[in-house]
């Protein structure tokens, strides 16, 4: 909150960064990301994997998680740390409202986390306790995500007719898009019982893929902010002992589980 004091700067500008890495992922990321598990690809392609960009934006989406959790836990004073969870969803929120449904997941995560969530104190004073359920309604992972799959559809009905640019814009939980085509790649057989190629397999693929690129080639419509963007991508965050540490020390230990958790982590450090 010391770089950005608004949530919809701040919104903006991880979708700025979302799109950015999208759009250095090539469809042929995907292929190469299961080849090494599949006995039929051939011994030469698998020495040509590269899926470093994919990694990277995965790799992404967990720094995004604890650097929530970082910039909560690092406050001393409750007051302070109930500002910075009020900030983070309406950062969410923002994400939602524009189609950035990976850094909305990413900011879900990071609030969920252990060492945060524990914080039962800080928690009570939040005043944007409902608006936070109803953003973990909308990315509800039971039934396969079947709230965050209507809403994905509800969001590219807009985005197909939108003639601004920034309703076009739809950033997917890229996480589940990855695992849906993992699936669908491993779970259906390439050839019918009769030996005929099983065209609705590939087909499936080539729908969702082809969903990808057009995601992936929106145009940014906000303007850089360098600092805001140096801060997300640069600034250090923490491990997930050094989080819950700090954790036990905003908000002392109130189980013996969590006594002994503690006393185990001071140990060590």
């Amino acid at each position: 909150m010391e770089v950005c004091s608004s949530a919809s700067l701040l919104g903006q500008q991880l979708t700025l960064i979302e799109l950015e890495r999208l759009s250095f992922i090539g469809p042929e990321e995907f292929v190469q990301a299961f080849a090494k598990d599949s006995p039929h690809i051939d011994s030469s392609f698998k020495d040509m994997k590269k899926t470093k960009n994919l990694e990277s934006y995965v790799h992404w989406f967990n720094r995004l998680s604890y650097l929530v959790a970082s910039e909560i836990c690092k406050h001393s004073k409750k007051k302070q740390r109930v500002k910075t969870i009020e900030f983070w969803i309406e950062t969410a929120r923002e994400c939602f409202n524009v189609g950035n449904f990976n850094s909305l997941m990413a900011i879900i995560a990071g609030l969920n986390m252990s060492p945060i969530s524990r914080l039962k104190k800080t928690w009570h004073k939040v005043q944007q306790s409902a608006k936070f359920t109803i953003l973990e309604q909308y990315m509800d992972p039971s039934s396969n995500f079947s709230s965050y799959r209507s809403t994905l559809k509800a969001a590219l009905w807009r985005s197909a007719g939108a003639t601004d640019q920034r309703q076009r814009v739809v950033i997917p939980f890229f996480s589940l898009l990855v695992k849906d085509i993992y699936f669908l790649n491993e779970g259906c057989r390439n050839r019918l019982d009769n030996g005929h190629i099983n065209f609705e397999k590939f087909w499936q693929l080539a729908k969702q893929v082809t969903e990808f690129i057009t995601w992936k080639q929106a145009a940014c419509p906000y303007e850089k902010n360098a600092n805001l963007v140096l801060f997300l991508l640069t600034t250090p965050v923490l491990n997930e002992k050094a989080l819950t540490l700090l954790s036990f020390e905003r908000e002392p230990p109130d189980n013996s589980v969590e006594k002994e958790h503690y006393k185990t982590l001071k140990t060590a450090s």
